[in-house]
């Protein structure tokens, strides 16, 4: 891998129509104005440092998906740049494909394979020799809490929680280079977040991979990010370390007395679950 930057974001827009355009096919909607488009993103720029896990927290809704999408190549950006170790996303998405792994909080999987068939399966994708596919499937899985029995199950018998540590294997298979990981526990319970939390972090200090990370959850933020990006209406409103933004915040207030729920608050003027509302 070449010496640029894991990722460079530069002025990324994208939009959506917000419905369809009925003026196409009923003659006398032609004279009235288009709707406006959603923006999920807005003139969006961030740089990630090597080996650093930099997390975008923002509602379900915000736009964040769509961001990973397109830094994915999975979306086309409608104005701006996104180069990913010097390669553009839209130029050289062949390049940048070898280059990313993705979870996303919505895996597909073949339902009726068992969990260690898929990520078999999945590793010959990735290009990686059978013979250690099988071994290497099952490390990570039980680091993950996940027993040689549950991974011989179909999925469809496995949980929501035990589904999204298996899409979590499955991007840990190949030697981690840059992580994007799009709400990779929603839907877990406590004890399955936790699991999932502890081995980010360990794939971070044992490869020196690097992570972007978008959430919702305030404190899973807090816990695993070396920086963190305030998204809202698709735009970054505030970036820095966790301490910097709680000092941006807490006023006279010692830094430590604030958490990120009341950063996301005073920084965007609604909570988030106000913001989710808002996006429903």
């Amino acid at each position: 891998m070449n010496d640029s930057a894991p990722l460079q974001v530069e002025s990324l827009a994208k939009s959506f129509p917000s419905g369809p355009d009925w003026r196409k096919v009923v003659p006398i909607l032609r004279k009235r104005p288009r709707k406006v488009k959603v923006r999920p993103i807005d003139n969006v720029s961030f740089e990630i440092k090597r080996g650093e896990i930099y997390g975008i927290i923002g509602a379900n809704g915000s736009g964040k998906s769509t961001l990973v999408r397109v830094l994915s190549t999975l979306l086309l950006p409608d104005d701006g740049s996104a180069r990913i170790f010097g390669f553009d996303v839209v130029k050289e998405p062949g390049k940048v494909r070898p280059a990313i792994n993705r979870v996303s909080a919505d895996p597909s999987f073949f339902r009726s394979m068992s969990a260690i068939e898929n990520l078999t399966f999945f590793g010959r994708v990735y290009g990686l020799k059978t013979s250690g596919i099988k071994s290497r499937s099952y490390e990570i899985l039980e680091r993950l809490m996940l027993t040689r029995e549950q991974a011989r199950d179909p999925m469809q018998n496995l949980s929501r929680g035990q589904q999204q540590k298996v899409a979590v294997a499955r991007a840990f298979l190949t030697s981690p280079v840059l992580m994007l990981l799009d709400e990779p526990t929603t839907g877990l319970d406590p004890r399955s977040r936790r699991e999932v939390q502890s081995f980010i972090q360990t794939v971070r200090r044992d490869h020196d991979a690097t992570i972007l990370l978008t959430t919702h959850d305030m404190q899973e933020a807090d816990l695993l990010c070396d920086r963190i990006a305030v998204f809202s209406e698709g735009r970054i409103v505030a970036e820095g370390t966790p301490d910097y933004l709680r000092a941006m915040v807490a006023g006279d207030r010692p830094p430590e007395d604030v958490d990120m729920e009341e950063v996301y608050l005073e920084l965007t003027g609604r909570s988030i679950e106000e913001d989710e509302e808002t996006h429903d």
